[in-house]
């Protein structure tokens, strides 16, 4: 059985969402799906039932053999990637390497697998070309390697696994959490308080699915520890909050864009997010963007931690904020 990818600050783009009305009721649903959605087959409607991809009236629905009831059904369906990644000389900044594993720090702009719209110049890419052979291929053809993902825009650490042992082991860190996370963001404002812990159910927002939000029921339990690091402009008014700030985020889980998703919950979403960053920053914090050339969402994996899987050594690994984030934050403490 191929180990579960884990979420982590993953990005899914070129969704297709298909709607149809079913109006009668009393049938399987997977059957009653595959006459409303002709260009789906059975089995891949059951998957994405499976998967939590069909909704109806905004509800995801998730057992094939239920009954259909009445209702306008959306069905999510990710684009299929056919094509085999080639191996790409890509420049990598490798921190450490084994013949088991190897951790590499991502720059931002690098996806971490072919996707619709990225077929190639990615991290799986580039490891290929690097490892070559030795690259573990239960992740799949491909995904050969990769145990966890950072979003595109998202620089900074991340593992992949050379071995089949080493994946195997991997997942099973990722899947029960035992990894040391912790992200740096440039914020627009500062959650209140300055230090806490954000538990929620994260899943596809019944509004846009293509965006993650916070769910009063379904989806699934995330947890982010956050302290605000430092604030920069001064309030407009007195107990206000400050024009931006820095905020270290650790993971207890790896949701897809859980960070960005539970500091915009707390009313601080990511400078540079076009996702999920509501409302605009004050002109001084636009203009620092502006001139620091941050051109994506202010996110850095900065420490990895975790427990080699064949030697068992302790392992800890902890990254600078890229050129970007640096300039960006060295003129936020001007304001």
């Amino acid at each position: 059985m191929i180990p579960a990818q884990q979420d982590d600050d993953a990005t899914d783009d070129d969704l297709t969402v298909l709607e149809a009305r079913i109006e009668a009721t009393g049938r399987r649903l997977d059957r009653a799906l595959a006459e409303a959605f002709p260009d789906l087959s059975r089995a891949r409607l059951q998957a994405l039932l499976a998967l939590g991809a069909v909704t109806v009236d905004g509800e995801p629905v998730t057992t094939a053999s239920a009954k259909a009831r009445a209702g306008l059904y959306a069905v999510t369906v990710p684009a299929l990637i056919s094509a085999t990644p080639l191996p790409q000389a890509i420049p990598l900044t490798v921190l450490y390497e084994d013949e088991d594993l190897i951790v590499i720090d991502k720059a931002a702009g690098m996806a971490a697998h072919p996707a619709p719209g990225t077929p190639d110049g990615t991290l799986v890419n580039a490891l290929l070309a690097h490892c070559g052979d030795s690259l573990s291929g239960i992740g799949g053809v491909a995904r050969p390697g990769i145990v966890h993902r950072l979003d595109k825009d998202t620089s900074g650490v991340m593992v992949a696994a050379k071995s089949d042992r080493a994946h195997a082991g991997l997942s099973a860190l990722f899947a029960t959490h035992d990894i040391e996370r912790t992200y740096i963001a440039l914020t627009r404002g500062a959650p209140n308080p300055a230090k806490g812990r954000i538990e929620s159910r994260l899943g596809r927002s019944n509004t846009d699915r293509k965006k993650m939000a916070v769910l009063r029921t379904g989806g699934r339990e995330a947890i982010t520890d956050y302290v605000v690091q430092a604030v920069y402009g001064t309030p407009a008014k007195p107990g206000a909050s400050p024009m931006a700030a820095r905020i270290a985020c650790t993971l207890h889980t790896g949701r897809t864009h859980q960070i960005r998703v539970h500091m915009a919950s707390k009313g601080a979403p990511i400078l540079g997010d076009a996702t999920y960053g509501s409302g605009s920053p004050a002109v001084p914090v636009r203009a620092a963007i502006a001139e620091a050339g941050l051109t994506r969402q202010a996110l850095h994996a900065a420490v990895l931690g975790f427990v080699h899987p064949i030697t068992r050594a302790a392992m800890r690994f902890e990254t600078p904020l890229p050129q970007d984030m640096t300039a960006l934050e060295a003129l936020l403490a001007d304001l």
